[in-house]
């Protein structure tokens, strides 16, 4: 379609819901806009929103894309994979889905990328945490002319929001350690229970990724260009690993200090317990025996009966106190 002159209802419905579109011509600079590049452009990437029925009908008759990578570009399976048909590849790579607030995150989603020469094709079924990053990056004027370097650039931005969220929590443990080490600040245990599902739901999606990628270097029909944008992040893709790996080894230890201080706090409520009824045990004995209906009862008929007999309870717990002490039961908290 020209720039020129405005679509008519019927190339409109054939246009693909499109988010934005980056075109690189043969000759002169790249575009960035939200209008579909013509097809002679020496590359063209489309970002897509997957929900739009209309990019559904263009995926299955303008977007001229192996019958295997075009069924994966429009799986709703979640899981991280790949398919090499040809010459195009296909990949379903995970990221975290956001709501109206840009920087809050919630449940995963997946991201599905195409790659054939000239041409990569990404979409999502719900918006995600990382594909405004990926249009930043090219307005920027990051230089991507080729699908080699869409790769490179599209598993790099989520590489590195990925750790940017892996740092937050690392960050945010250690302070709760801190704070719980050396002000005896208990954590919020709903806080807690937050991070565990998140440094799971991260685990999962970077040695995922991981495996998919070594997976997919491995491929024999795989391009080689593709292949060493994909062997390029695997270092990263380990290194990060292993610090959510420390995190949560560190989520670990910090539970394991909150059991430990909250058993300490027990043994000592027990403790303190236990103590008070061994010192009441005579105390509750005497009152016991002077309250026999029985005769000849001691200090039944003196003037100082009650206080004879208050004596005698608190004679009998000093006693159980210093015998206590004796045996080595009775100790300073």
């Amino acid at each position: 379609m020209d720039e020129g002159r405005t679509a008519t209802p019927r190339e409109t419905v054939r246009q693909p819901g499109l988010i934005w579109c980056y075109e690189k011509p043969a000759a002169g600079p790249a575009r960035l806009g939200e209008t579909l590049a013509p097809e002679g452009c020496a590359f063209r990437w489309l970002h897509l929103n997957l929900s739009d029925q209309r990019s559904l009908r263009w995926l299955e008759e303008g977007a001229g894309l192996p019958l295997g990578v075009r069924a994966l570009l429009l799986s709703r399976e979640p899981h991280q994979r790949f398919v090499v048909d040809g010459d195009a590849v296909g990949l379903i790579l995970q990221d975290y889905e956001r709501d109206f607030d840009p920087t809050m995150i919630g449940r995963i989603g997946s991201l599905h990328v195409a790659l054939r020469p000239g041409l990569v094709i990404t979409g999502r079924y719900r918006p995600l945490h990382s594909a405004d990053l990926f249009r930043n990056r090219l307005e920027a004027g990051q230089p991507v002319e080729e699908t080699a370097a869409a790769l490179t650039l599209l598993l790099a931005t989520l590489i590195d929001s990925l750790a940017a969220l892996v740092l937050d929590l690392s960050t945010d443990m250690l302070e709760v350690e801190e704070a719980l080490l050396t002000h005896d600040e208990a954590p919020d245990i709903g806080e807690l229970v937050g991070a565990r599902r998140r440094s799971a739901q991260l685990h999962r999606m970077i040695g995922g990724m991981r495996v998919m990628l070594q997976r997919l270097e491995r491929h024999p029909r795989l391009p080689p260009a593709l292949a060493e944008a994909a062997v390029a992040v695997l270092p990263r893709l380990g290194a990060l690993d292993g610090d959510i790996v420390s995190v949560q080894n560190q989520l670990k230890l910090l539970r394991d200090e909150l059991d430990l201080q909250a058993a300490q706090r027990t043994n000592a409520n027990i403790y303190l317990l236990s103590m008070l009824t061994a010192l009441m045990m005579p105390a509750t004995l005497v009152t016991g025996f002077f309250g026999m209906n029985t005769g000849a009862l001691p200090f039944a008929h003196g003037e100082h009966g009650t206080v004879m007999a208050a004596l005698v309870m608190l004679i009998s717990a000093g006693a159980t106190y210093l015998l206590l002490r004796m045996m080595g039961l009775a100790r300073r908290q």
